[in-house]
């Protein structure tokens, strides 16, 4: 019912982006040899963590439309779908952007854990700033998610493979992963989600600069 009344009410635009991820995918073969278990990351665990800081720096997306009027987010809260036998659920990393990536790959394994087992707490699915939908896992190239009111976007996910580029005049192969990002145009128009896809983009293909954000975070406010 909720997904059909999204469609019917909230006029959508898609914007696409193509990231080229072989630095990420280098980064988190690195990471996971150093974790000795601690934690498994993902590329989606890159891909809510890069959310949330481009969230950060475009914080006009972080809103909602709320009776004729859009309102304005505080927290950089990233909802991932989790698919269950009867349909999906959005459990919610509040703060992501304050958080590792080993806190965030672990904290989605535990919420998509009690997701499936229907042991989620209504506060930990409900409401959040935008949504990560992955189907790269299926082989699935790209696609159009619909997207998860209150919120104002959704960012769909496809598989990371290999493609020809052209680099320095060059044809060269890289691996390529398409992100899609679904607005509720009443909130955010074209230019304002071009801005966060290409912010997004950035953080995914040179993944150590939220590690950057993340200290320039901690001098300026003190977050540990």
């Amino acid at each position: 019912a909720r997904l059909g009344d999204a469609w019917r009410t909230i006029p959508h635009i898609y914007l696409s982006v193509d990231c080229v991820v072989d630095g990420l995918l280098e980064v988190r073969e690195r990471l996971n040899l150093r974790a000795e278990g601690r934690y498994k990351l993902s590329v989606n665990d890159f891909v809510v963590r890069a959310a949330a800081f481009a969230l950060r720096q475009v914080p006009q997306v972080n809103s909602q439309w709320a009776d004729n009027a859009v309102v304005r987010l505080s927290g950089a809260d990233v909802s991932v779908a989790v698919a269950m036998d009867d349909g999906l659920i959005t459990p919610i990393v509040r703060d992501a952007d304050k958080k590792g990536l080993g806190e965030i790959s672990n904290e989605i394994k535990t919420l998509a854990e009690r997701g499936r087992a229907g042991k989620l707490m209504p506060e930990e699915y409900q409401g959040g700033s935008i949504s990560v939908s992955n189907l790269g896992m299926f082989g699935v190239r790209d696609f159009g998610a619909i997207v998860n009111p209150p919120q104002a976007a959704i960012i769909a996910v496809g598989a990371a493979e290999k493609r020809p580029v052209v680099r320095h005049g060059a044809l060269a192969i890289a691996t390529v992963m398409a992100c899609t990002l679904s607005c509720d145009h009443r909130v955010i128009d074209g230019a304002v989600g071009a801005k966060y896809l290409a912010a997004l983009k950035a953080f995914l293909e040179e993944p150590m600069r939220s590690e950057e954000h993340t200290s320039e975070l901690q001098s300026r406010f003190g977050i540990s």
